[in-house]
């Protein structure tokens, strides 16, 4: 399978195209030689095959676009992620496995009960850094559109931001076990799944949330972790969509 590359860019058929240093570096990284295929996309779906046409020295390197191919490998449903980040390095690899699993957006957040705590310049990077994550995610499965990363905000600042839109379902996964099972969430249309950080929601933070139109819903009794519980739930609404 040709190495697929991601342009923050218009791409038209016959363009001669230099590719930037991202791009470019995946390129050489892969030995890459003019005459071999690659396959372009922007994130505002289809693909393009191009050719490289130069393989000059440093993160040189250019390509020719192809005919675009209107491919699309997302889901039906807009599943967007707002979670609390986990510690270290399980938000890169939640970002990564979020991508593979199609969500739309993710906006991370931090809770009363967040270990993770960044701001400034900090929070920034880590941000950009996420952003990569889920680019690079998005050529290896795949995808055509790439999930946009939201700045990092708290989690009241973000529900009181929130806009009234009655065709978006909203849940939050809860600990209680009591709550609705999560089955039939996907579908036509979009949907936000809210998750805790480390211990979970604190209960005022879920009746903030519900009281913002979101509903409780459980993923059984066993308790998840920070980064395990939104994947879960990911994973069930891709499998309804799923050819049997």
């Amino acid at each position: 399978m040709p190495a697929r590359l991601y342009l923050a860019a218009p791409l038209i058929e016959g363009a001669d195209l230099t590719l930037p240093p991202e791009p470019a570096r995946h390129a050489q990284v892969l030995r890459l030689q003019p005459g071999d295929t690659v396959v372009l996309f922007n994130g505002e779906g289809g693909e393009w095959p191009a050719e490289i046409t130069r393989m000059g020295g440093r993160l040189d390197v250019a390509v020719r676009v192809g005919v675009r191919q209107p491919v699309s490998r997302e889901l039906a449903t807009r599943v967007s992620l707002a979670l609390g980040m986990p510690a270290n390095e399980r938000m890169d690899s939640l970002v990564e496995k979020a991508t593979e699993l199609g969500v739309a957006a993710i906006q991370p957040l931090q809770c009363a009960r967040s270990v993770l705590r960044l701001a400034g310049e900090r929070a920034e990077k880590r941000r950009a850094h996420w952003q990569a994550v889920a680019v690079s995610a998005a050529e290896q499965s795949g995808r055509t559109q790439v999930p946009r990363i939201a700045p990092i905000q708290d989690l009241e600042t973000w529900l009181a931001g929130m806009a009234d839109d009655p065709a978006t379902a909203r849940h939050v996964l809860s600990l209680d076990p009591a709550s609705a099972p999560l089955r039939g969430a996907g579908g036509p249309g979009a949907v936000w799944l809210l998750s805790g950080p480390e211990g979970g929601l604190e209960p005022r933070e879920e009746a903030l949330a519900r009281a913002r139109g979101f509903t409780p819903l459980s993923l059984g009794p066993r308790v998840l972790r920070a980064d395990t519980a939104p994947l879960a739930a990911l994973a069930v609404i891709a499998a309804q969509e799923a050819p049997a």
